[in-house]
């Protein structure tokens, strides 16, 4: 027999045991009519942070607090353990003379992993610490089975992911992250709110998916008899609230995408979206870097951040290049001086594989990103990419090759990408043409023709502004969290077999 079997069989010999123990344990206070599970409600006074942090005018005082057992000390005449809330921890002081033989031989048989309530008088120990001297306790609920070992933690992302509540429970940086995460996004919505934008909803059940080029998730409504997709993106919804005269709107929530997992990707995720009547893309790239400038410094009081060990200075202005310059800086070509058939040629020499009926303006892309992304470290906007990259968006009038659309990078990753949008309705539906046949020679990712959208355009889209920012990757900027999975609460697994 193995050494690892043996051990796993020990495991869950030792685990059955504490499982066990536990359940006794809550038959004999059921059977004394103290079952935890029937209290409905318990009186908090205060949290564990408001004790740290307004300790002077707490001091002396009774109070009453709740949350998770997390350690225990001592188990004489008194005691020192442990109590966890959302915002941090407390010590609590428990003695047999505050609380009785009776009560406090209860309180010995507490495990970790309880949730309790306490009430007592806030003080400082000897050694400096803050605490509460208990005078009361209440089992709140029975912890049935026991947390991860205490000193190693839970490390395994597997578990992490897939029992997050372990994983806040046992890890506090992963709690913290979370709070960041819900400050950011409501720091997002009042920075928008005070510019005069509104929040909207719109479907998530679409009849045609459009708006982003991506492979999208299909289901069936049965009473009406179609199919319907999961949205990839608010755009073309949204934009028609532009042309209903709303002029500045957003929407920030969940996007659907059949497309692969990495560290970057999820196939759902936060999308914030936004467009502004009378303002052009330079107008989204001053509010795109205003913004974000304006949530670090709300959340992180700091405009200077780490991420994964590159120092990253958010302070703006940020750099602004086109696609053409950052292909000459990085790759040493310069495509305003190439005829298409050089760029083909040069393309294959560099090893970028072209298949169908390319344009010479998707070889640009291509170059741009096998060879610059990645070197955009510092807050870098990409301007001006080629038409046939960006089918929603306005050309630019001295070169109608390429379109007015940025797309910002920070620690090489794409972060937002925003357009002048077009409102020419002829030129869209050329280009929703061109992307059909796209998706007719099997680009499952090219955009379908969306005729009422064009009806909408032919109403009247002003010119407009639009911005779509990732959350999720900023989100991972600023908790400088290695893999989307680690800023989604509960991230897509495959279910275990």
């Amino acid at each position: 027999m193995s050494e690892d079997f043996t051990g796993n069989m020990e495991q869950t010999q030792d685990l059955n045991e504490i499982l066990m123990v536990r359940r006794q344990k809550l038959s004999e206070l059921q059977s004394k009519g103290q079952d935890p599970f029937h209290t409905v409600k318990y009186e908090v006074t205060h949290r564990t942070v408001d004790l740290i942090n307004t300790f002077d005018e707490l001091d002396g005082k009774t109070v009453s607090i709740a949350g998770r057992l997390m350690a225990k000390r001592g188990m004489g005449k008194s005691s020192f353990c442990d109590l966890y809330d959302r915002d941090g921890k407390i010590q609590l002081f428990v003695r047999i003379n505050d609380l009785g033989d009776e009560v406090y031989d209860e309180f010995k048989k507490l495990d970790i992993g309880d949730i309790i309530g306490v009430k007592g008088v806030v003080f400082k120990t000897r050694m400096g610490e803050i605490s509460v001297r208990v005078s009361e306790c209440t089992l709140l609920s029975k912890s049935l089975r026991p947390l991860p070992e205490k000193f190693h933690g839970l490390k395994d992302t597997d578990i992490r992911y897939r029992q997050r509540y372990l994983d806040l429970i046992v890890n506090p940086e992963v709690r913290k992250t979370f709070i960041l995460r819900s400050k950011i996004i409501s720091t997002i919505r009042s920075f928008l709110n005070d510019r005069g934008f509104l929040e909207v909803d719109t479907p998530l059940l679409n009849t045609i998916p459009g708006g982003a080029a991506a492979r999208p998730f299909i289901t069936h409504h049965n009473t009406l008899d179609i199919d319907l997709y999961l949205r990839i993106s608010p755009e073309l919804y949204l934009k028609r609230l532009i042309v209903g005269g709303l002029e500045k709107v957003y929407e920030m929530g969940r996007m659907f995408r059949n497309e692969g997992m990495s560290v970057k990707h999820n196939p759902e995720f936060t999308l914030l979206e936004l467009y502004e009547a009378f303002t052009d893309y330079k107008g989204m790239m001053e509010l795109t870097e205003n913004l974000i400038t304006h949530v670090s410094k709300e959340v992180l009081g700091t405009t200077e951040i780490e991420y994964q060990e590159q120092k990253i200075d958010l302070s703006i202005p940020w750099t602004r290049m086109t696609m053409t310059d950052a292909v000459k800086k990085y790759a040493g070509v310069d495509f305003d001086s190439l005829s298409y058939d050089e760029a083909v040629s040069l393309a294959r020499e560099k090893g970028i594989e072209l298949s169908g009926n390319i344009f010479k303006g998707e070889i640009l892309n291509m170059f741009f990103e096998k060879f610059a992304e990645a070197n955009l470290i510092q807050p870098t906007f990409i301007m001006d990419y080629p038409v046939e990259v960006s089918p929603l968006t306005k050309r630019k009038p001295d070169k109608p090759e390429l379109t007015e659309r940025f797309e910002l990078f920070i620690t090489g990753r794409e972060m937002a990408n925003a357009y002048s949008e077009l409102n020419d309705p002829i030129d869209q539906k050329e280009r929703f043409l061109a992307q059909v046949k796209k998706r007719e020679q099997g680009d499952e990712e090219a955009n379908m023709m969306d005729e009422d959208y064009i009806t909408s355009l032919e109403h009247g889209l002003p010119p407009t502004g639009g911005l779509g920012i990732g959350i999720d990757r900023l989100i991972m900027l600023l908790t400088d969290s290695y893999s989307i999975r680690d800023v989604l609460l509960f991230p897509t697994m495959k279910p275990k077999e």
